[in-house]
């Protein structure tokens, strides 16, 4: 059965993913594929038994097929085995049901409780219109009320036999009544499920859909159905946490402790002979990587965000480092054989490794800093960025220039350097940034240096002070923005807080 398309869900088209993503689509389509004839397959005989015991307890169909909608707000037939009667009043009823629902068949709770009435969606996700994770297919009548921004969001991915929001509310029926099913759903229910359906598709990626998949197993067996689970471990489950947090930087660090040992082999070389193969070298190198992500995992480094890792982290990989080389160095010189590798040429390979892994981790920032560096060097030449001014090189003014540099259109600007009417913080280079003189200079400034964006941000200014600075600037051509006293405001509510508690 075909169902219109309505016009009222025609979705509009959404962001194209990037090119690597489709790469991810076309992974999770192959594995709803393969999962779901492999399903369809092995259940069969379970299908046959199921379907004899329903049409033995009651007369109609096998099977049920209900509209719902798909990605991009198509409509389409949800398969599920029957488990209402097959009267007038089952399809004229709510199509929510509750735990104490009179249509449904005694078959037709067990079935419910177990789930196992939805297994025959699996012929749904091999034709294409759902998959195996995915925001669960909702009723054209209550998809209707939904916002329409959430609408388009939810509805442009596939819907799914599992998802994190049915795996949270696995036992809806029993928090529904009959005589307001739909007053609850609507208002107990369906927001929150919503919420996180949107979580779900701004987060999704194949591992979470595994560990998912996983969840939905564990959430079905009776002994644990009744202990809540977490949702931080759907969305970043034991295999994501796994893959990205250890695996990967595992995969990484046997690379670079490999190169570590290339590097020190060859200085070794210039002054004696080392006869280490290829084999030995990568046994080493994996050797290495497998005591350092042990003892990273030890010091609860796998936890850390390197994007937004402090630089005294790199302290804690130093220490991390001279662990794992000691280590190395006593089962070197436990080996059977004898010492495998000669104690100096450890201790290199050690601070190789340790320089490659501060490298690998610190590389955003060290590749800002370099192109930061080679605009400030470049002067007038850095045309393609708006330059930019800072009024004050005080606490205000380096929270400036470091909300700046972290914003979305970080890559847009460059900052020029600063000016403050403190004369000792002339000539000196704060936080990178250098201070050219006092304020009386920015219409020099302004034309020498081809400024585009003056950033006033002086911290307890008196007002007279104020407004002769932006007189000066506004005598400009360049805009100016104006930063809040994000300082001042912070410690009057510091001060408000302390004066509660006290």
């Amino acid at each position: 059965m075909d169902y219109p398309q309505d016009k009222e869900f025609t979705i509009p088209n959404i962001k194209p993913f990037p090119v690597w993503a489709w790469g991810g689509q076309l992974l999770k389509r192959s594995f709803d594929v393969i999962a779901s004839a492999l399903g369809l397959l092995i259940l069969f005989p379970l299908f046959l038994i199921i379907a004899g015991v329903i049409k033995r307890e009651s007369p109609g169909p096998v099977y049920f097929r209900g509209p719902r909608l798909g990605r991009n707000g198509k409509p389409f037939g949800i398969l599920k085995f029957r488990t209402m009667y097959e009267k007038a009043a089952s399809y004229a009823g709510p199509s929510v049901t509750a735990h104490d629902d009179g249509r449904i068949t005694p078959l037709g709770k067990w079935l419910r409780a177990t789930k196992l009435n939805e297994l025959p969606q699996l012929w749904n996700v091999f034709k294409g219109e759902m998959s195996m994770v995915g925001p669960r297919p909702e009723d054209p009548q209550i998809a209707r009320n939904w916002p329409a921004p959430m609408r388009t969001e939810i509805l442009s991915v596939r819907p799914g036999i599992t998802s994190p929001a049915s795996i949270i509310y696995r036992d809806e029926e029993k928090l529904l009544k009959s005589a307001s099913v739909m007053d609850d759903y609507l208002k107990d229910i369906l927001p929150d499920k919503l919420r996180l359906d949107q979580l779900y598709v701004r987060n999704r990626n194949f591992l979470s859909d595994l560990d998912v998949i996983f969840m939905t197993f564990l959430a079905l067996l009776p002994i644990l159905r009744q202990n809540p689970i977490p949702i931080e471990t759907l969305y970043n489950g034991f295999l994501y946490r796994l893959t990205r947090r250890y695996f990967s930087w595992f995969i990484v660090d046997i690379l670079i402790s490999f190169t570590a040992v290339s590097l020190a082999g060859v200085i070794w070389r210039m002054s004696e002979p080392l006869n280490l193969g290829l084999q030995d070298s990568i046994a080493v190198a994996v050797g290495i990587a497998l005591v350092f992500s042990c003892v990273n995992t030890f010091l609860g480094l796998g936890h850390v965000w390197w994007r937004y890792a402090q630089p005294a982290t790199a302290f804690d990989l130093a220490l991390s480092s001279g662990i794992s080389t000691l280590l190395i160095a006593i089962l070197d010189w436990r080996w059977l054989r004898g010492p495998f590798l000669p104690l100096n040429m450890l201790i290199v390979t050690g601070l190789l490794a340790f320089l490659g892994f501060v490298s690998i981790r610190y590389r955003e920032r060290l590749l800002t800093g370099l192109a930061m560096r080679w605009f400030s060097h470049r002067g007038n030449k850095a045309g393609m960025r708006e330059r930019v001014l800072i009024v004050g090189a005080g606490e205000c003014g380096l929270l400036g220039a470091w909300l700046l540099q972290r914003s979305n259109f970080s890559s847009a600007f460059s900052i020029v350097g600063m000016v403050d009417d403190d004369p000792h913080k002339e000539g000196l280079t704060i936080d990178g940034h250098r201070v050219f003189g006092l304020t009386r200079r920015i219409p020099e400034l302004v034309q020498q240096q081809d400024i585009g964006v003056i950033l006033f941000a002086i911290d307890e200014i008196q007002p007279d002070e104020q407004a002769r600075i932006l007189n000066l600037c506004r005598q400009m051509k360049a805009r100016i923005v104006l930063v809040p006293d994000l300082l001042s405001i912070f410690r009057e509510r510091l001060s408000q807080s302390s004066a509660k508690a006290a």
